[in-house]
């Protein structure tokens, strides 16, 4: 992530420029292991200004959200109300472009007497940290009161960081300013990086850059973000001082009035990528680049995307998981019967075998173990039949009767499995398309109650036993709606986000003159294009979104049937979401993201 000591000084700024200083601390909560909220009074109202050591996110930002805090505030929690309860923010420092930033208190202990309390904010990846720190004297006599996470020797034995030890900083390099550089510096700097890659070198000429704004000035420079520093010309050093001399511009007006913007980089699949606090280029349309108004709103956004991700994916490891041993158990099932299925094929020989000694049944005598007899429907080809010596002729002949239909049964047996088995893996590849795609709670829970109901999870079923125990129900959410679009003719597209929704979209919301579509034996959503009379382009859009929302949405030429509603059925006792259709048609589509926006999507 890109949240370095240049980002973070458009961050300090914003939280000056917003009033923070003279503000007052009402609430300190600690809803994680490794993050803090303070709860600030300003003369502009509340402030929530949040801190997170976690090394996945670590960050100091203004935020909106309302975390879920703990029962019993942690140990660090209750040592903060104790030492800046009620203390007033007097100051808010950065260390040139070093990744930490100082909250300073002013504040009373125990007895009344003014203390000078600092929260240090250490946003360094696996070595983020907040400390609280105290200033005892006016030489700057700095100590640990104590850390979220302390450092002992055994963690680090360069830099402790432990209650009651002076507070040192980290180890720095000398390195330029983005504020305040000249050409010849940068230029002296380049030459002795002469042999290393520009974006590599740059993270190490200047302080507090990030790799992806040193691939960005490489890439303004020359086009390419891995140019060595031995192929720059004199017109592409040119265009990295440029460069360089706008990002310190933006960087000097960061004073969170709304002159700079930040921008946040989002994925083909509509992920948090990355941020900035200079516009990019280098994917070339690879990224969509989204401008925000303020470094503190982009950041509170860019994490709580990032951690509703991981969210969903904790909640549904389990479920996913399950299903994929599901799956594993059913296709080795299949393939252990095809096997089986394979070894029916030799019923015919035995049932030819039994024939043959019953036609030769005056010239088999007991207690041979073979007989040679010539293949009547086989140009008279000579057979050997192994015989069991202690049966008779009749026996033996009676013996391979019997094989032969039991066989046969196996053969029906097998073949209804195997079918059946197939038509299971279909329902989970549509379970597990509608997992990967979920984008909420809501919808998690809607697909884990289905599984439920299905019996592929356990849940509890049966009688509501809550009237009787005296709670209350549990709330429910809100079923989650079909994601909507409307084709370049202003027709409304209907795709359904799971198997249940996908059967009431299409057995009760569609009309049976409009039109279903769904990809060709891959798994994928429920599609109604809400007229009994499209145009051709409507049906190639609404194809599109629904190869787009399957499992074909990476791959070419994905064949999508469709047909009328009224041709479409659910076969008694089938899983949801699990149709039969006739009278179709198959239309073979490229999916594009771009389909998405352009077909004015709305949730």
């Amino acid at each position: 992530m890109s949240l370095d000591g240049a980002f973070l000084h458009t961050v300090k700024s914003e939280l000056i420029y917003e009033g923070l200083i003279n503000s007052r601390v009402e609430k300190i909560h600690q809803p994680s292991r490794e993050e803090i909220v303070l709860s600030l009074h300003t003369k502009n109202g509340g402030k929530k200004l949040l801190i997170s050591a976690n090394p996945a996110s670590a960050r100091v930002c203004l935020t909106e959200k309302t975390p879920e805090n703990p029962s019993v505030p942690p140990m660090f929690c209750q040592l903060l109300r104790k030492r800046l309860g009620n203390g007033r923010l007097t100051e808010i420092t950065q260390d040139g472009f070093e990744r930490i930033i100082f909250f300073k208190f002013l504040c009373r202990n125990e007895i009344g007497d003014e203390e000078n309390i600092i929260l240090s904010a250490e946003i360094m990846g696996r070595s983020s940290n907040i400390v609280l720190l105290i200033n005892q004297s006016e030489e700057l006599n700095i100590k640990v009161i104590d850390a979220i996470k302390r450092v002992t020797d055994e963690v680090s034995s360069v830099r402790r960081v432990l209650p009651g030890l002076a507070y040192e900083l980290p180890p720095k390099e000398k390195r330029l300013s983005l504020l305040d550089f000249t050409k010849q510096e940068l230029m002296n700097e380049l030459q002795s990086h002469t042999h290393e890659r520009l974006d590599k070198a740059l993270i190490k000429i200047f302080e507090g850059v990030c790799p992806l704004f040193a691939r960005e000035a490489a890439f303004v420079a020359s086009g390419l973000t891995d140019i060595p520093i031995v192929e720059l010309n004199v017109e592409s050093t040119e265009r990295l001082y440029k460069f360089l001399e706008k990002a310190r511009t933006i960087l000097k007006s960061a004073d969170g009035s709304g002159n700079t913007k930040p921008f946040m980089l989002i994925s083909r699949d509509k992920k948090p990528f990355d941020f900035t606090f200079v516009g990019i280029k280098q994917y070339s349309g690879e990224m969509t680049v989204v401008p925000y108004s303020s470094a503190n709103i982009l950041l509170d956004t860019f994490y709580a995307e990032r951690a509703n991700t991981e969210r969903l994916k904790q909640r549904s490891g389990a479920m996913l998981k399950t299903l994929n041993n599901r799956y594993e158990r059913v296709l080795r099932k299949i393939d252990a019967r095809r096997g089986d299925l394979a070894a029916c094929d030799e019923r015919e020989k035995l049932r030819k075998w039994g024939d043959l000694i019953n036609a030769n049944i005056y010239a088999v005598k007991k207690g041979e173990s073979s007989f040679t007899a010539r293949d009547y429907t086989a140009d008279g080809e000579p057979v050997k039949i192994p015989l069991d010596p202690k049966l008779s002729p009749q026996q033996n002949a009676q013996k391979y009767y019997n094989e032969y239909k039991k066989l046969r049964i196996a053969q029906n047996t097998l073949t209804g499995l195997i079918k059946d088995g197939e038509e299971e893996l279909k329902y989970l590849e549509s379970v597990l398309d509608a997992a990967s795609r979920a984008s909420g709670d809501s919808e998690l829970l809607e697909i884990k109650q289905e599984l439920i109901e299905t019996g592929y999870i356990s849940g509890i079923r049966g009688k509501d036993t809550t009237a009787k125990s005296g709670k209350k129900p549990p709330k429910q959410d809100r079923p989650s709606e079909p994601l909507k679009f409307k084709s370049s003719d202003n027709t409304v597209i209907l795709v359904g986000r799971n198997n249940r929704q996908n059967d009431v979209l299409t057995l009760k919301t569609a009309k049976p003159d409009e039109y279903w579509l769904h990809t060709k034996d891959i798994a994928g959503s429920h599609v109604i294009v809400r007229s009994a009379a499209p145009t051709e382009k409507t049906l190639e859009e609404a194809a599109e979104i629904a190869a787009w929302f399957s499992k074909a949405k990476n791959s070419s030429r994905v064949p999508v049937d469709y047909t009328r509603v009224r041709y479409v059925k659910k076969p008694s006792g089938a899983k949801p979401g699990m149709v039969i259709f006739t009278h179709n048609k198959t239309l073979y589509v490229t999916p594009r993201e771009e389909i998405l926006n352009e077909r004015n999507f709305s949730e």
